[in-house]
């Protein structure tokens, strides 16, 4: 089993920034950003590849920016010039190994309680 613990979530304006943390409780392979506004689905935002060839959805492609800390364990999210559409819970999920690239790959894995992010216009 792996717990996942995110944190960093807020109100803002909108043109600011936020930097969301998830924390591991060992390590795991792949690991990646999500979110869901009221009333949609959930959505993939970014995954961290591992490879310099991070996913992002084309929605907060040059916004926002996924890395990690290894050595800790944690998946962070930078976003920049937020927007009020960014609004949505945010969730991080991981999974154990397969191809680490595709969004629908974390369906069946691990998952946090998610964070909330509210972006005001």
């Amino acid at each position: 089993q792996v717990q996942l613990v995110e944190s960093g979530g807020g109100s803002v304006q909108a043109g600011g920034s936020l930097r969301l943390s998830c924390a591991a409780s060992r390590y795991i392979a792949c690991m990646g950003w999500f979110r869901q506004a009221p009333g949609k689905g959930r959505e993939g935002v970014a995954i961290f590849a591992g490879d310099g060839v991070n996913v992002y959805a084309d929605s907060v492609k040059g916004r926002f920016t996924v890395s990690e800390d290894r050595a800790k364990n944690i998946l962070y999210l930078q976003m920049n010039s937020l927007q009020p559409e960014d609004t949505a819970m945010y969730y991080c999920a991981a999974i154990r190994g397969g191809f680490c690239g595709r969004f629908s790959q974390y369906e069946a894995g691990y998952w946090g309680q998610g964070t909330q992010v509210t972006v005001s216009s």
